[in-house]
């Protein structure tokens, strides 16, 4: 796309109101941890809200009978009536996480929820460490969805931020803001996403959890800083590592659109597919 043209699709897209949610779960009280999201969403409007990975379970499984007892189907399982039901009555679009039972396979996955009614299910691509045991591999290619403003919206989950080929797809298909559930524990993770949004040119909200949780010999201490990052690689919301909150910034989702880095450098046109 040229600059003309870019300016010329302004008309289509509007201004968005995008938030996340970070708070910490208790492990395996489900009813409890929806209560708690359900209150902290309570006094919050916005267009699109991002949740935890896994939120309503807790993350620290032992064993992949464990993982499976809290599996859920789609699209009748707890977390989904609850996602359906918040994204209606507050009429947006809302992302979290939870285990998907699919047959004898579970995946670590999450909603996207319009306010329609309408729903998507993303299985995470990288399992990270324990996970390998505890969850199914998943192979559904990357897409994006369409929100009923017109933008375009991508998903991945916690470490799917390690390789820069999840990302770089989303926005090679049109992505405009990547949807990051995540329940991060490496220190860096949160830097690497302003890199990420800078070099496809996205938004990027991150939904991360807090707390420390200890079951057996595991033990994860997680990050918090959930954050949204703009086009330009600007940090426009970052929580504070412990804190349980909900915050929301408005943001011009056409910038995503510009994949110019200055006149003469598109950064998708510039790309030397053919020495990589």
């Amino acid at each position: 796309m040229n600059a003309p043209t870019y300016l010329k699709r302004m008309k289509y897209c509007r201004n968005m109101k995008v938030g996340f949610l970070q708070f910490n779960p208790a492990f395996g009280k489900v009813d409890e941890n929806l209560k708690k999201v359900k209150a902290l969403i309570n006094a919050s409007t916005c267009d699109l809200l991002v949740l935890p990975e896994l939120f309503t379970t807790g993350y620290t499984f032992k064993t992949k009978t464990e993982v499976t007892k809290f599996g859920e189907s789609v699209p009748n399982g707890k977390t989904a009536k609850f996602l359906k039901r918040i994204s209606t009555e507050k009429k947006m679009s809302i992302v979290g996480g939870f285990v998907e039972r699919d047959g004898k396979k579970v995946y670590n996955s999450s909603f996207l929820f319009l306010e329609n009614g309408r729903h998507y299910v993303y299985r995470k691509k990288h399992l990270y460490r324990y996970e390998k045991r505890l969850f199914d591999t998943a192979y559904e290619p990357y897409r994006v969805f369409l929100l009923k403003n017109g933008v375009k919206v991508g998903l991945i989950i916690c470490f799917d931020w390690l390789f820069p080929e999840a990302i770089r797809r989303l926005a090679l298909l049109g992505a405009q803001i990547i949807c990051h559930p995540a329940n991060l524990v490496m220190s860096y993770c949160q830097d690497a996403m302003i890199t990420r949004a800078l070099e496809n040119r996205v938004f990027i909200i991150t939904a991360n959890r807090t707390g420390t949780e200890k079951r057996g010999r595991f033990e994860n201490r997680f990050t918090g800083m959930s954050q949204i990052i703009s086009p330009e690689g600007r940090i426009l919301l970052r929580a504070g590592e412990d804190n349980e909150i909900v915050s929301v910034v408005t943001i011009n989702t056409v910038a995503a659109l510009n994949k110019f880095l200055n006149p003469l450098n598109n950064i998708f046109k510039d790309r030397r597919k053919d020495l990589y």
